[in-house]
């Protein structure tokens, strides 16, 4: 290939890159979104486990299976004292970092100093609402918003979510359903969280806390 090939191929794909980048009108964007749209819904369904007893019980069994702890309350305002007991139960001290969601509990009045911000290095104890939990697995779907920061659930030592029982779902798949239904624009961030972090790459050792919380705290209400 000569010089003068080597450049018109060069001239060939940066028009084409440049054709890509062009900017997309609102029409456009629109058209693609339905498009979007229309393949999600043209997926079919693999097969789906048979989810047999109560959710509730089986999320629980699945939490406890990835190492997570939890607790239950029957009202969210019940939600600061039991958080409390938690935190001095295992010597994490009485402070934590949330989000506004959780902001207006009272949570000076069962000794919790909260602060509404994300978290930072310093911050051990990060407190966050839940979009849904997935009974199959155990599996807690959270998104990040200006007011929803992630570090709250990534950053600190141990994370303590609050999950309504009527945020409880069967699987994976639903819990898309139901976010795709409540969200226009997906979020910048979908986390989906499992347990607390954990890593077996040093002497096949599993070790919590290795790129996130070592800890997992769930409070269910209802």
């Amino acid at each position: 290939m000569t010089k003068q090939d080597n450049h018109a191929a060069r001239a060939e794909i940066m028009a084409r890159v440049r054709q890509r980048l062009a900017p997309v009108t609102a029409a456009d964007a629109d058209v693609r979104k339905a498009q979007a749209e229309e393949a999600i819904r043209a997926v079919a369904r693999g097969p789906q486990p048979r989810m047999t007893g109560d959710l509730v019980e089986r999320l629980l069994r699945k939490l406890e299976e990835m190492s997570c702890t939890t607790d239950r309350v029957a009202r969210l305002n019940e939600v600061p004292r039991a958080v409390a007991r938690y935190l001095a139960a295992n010597s994490l001290g009485l402070s934590a970092v949330t989000s506004p969601p959780l902001a207006s509990l009272e949570w000076e009045n069962a000794g919790v100093s909260v602060a509404v911000r994300g978290a930072a290095d310093a911050d051990l104890v990060g407190l966050t609402d839940c979009f849904c939990a997935i009974a199959e697995t155990g599996t807690l779907m959270l998104h990040s918003a200006p007011d929803l920061p992630p570090t709250l659930s990534l950053l600190p030592e141990t994370h303590v979510a609050v999950v309504p029982l009527e945020r409880i779902v069967p699987t994976m798949e639903e819990a898309f359903a139901r976010f795709r239904a409540q969200f226009s624009d997906m979020p910048p961030a979908v986390n989906f969280i499992s347990g607390p972090s954990r890593t077996a790459d040093i002497e096949q050792t599993i070790v919590l806390g290795a790129h996130g919380p070592c800890r997992v705290h769930v409070v269910l209400v209802g």
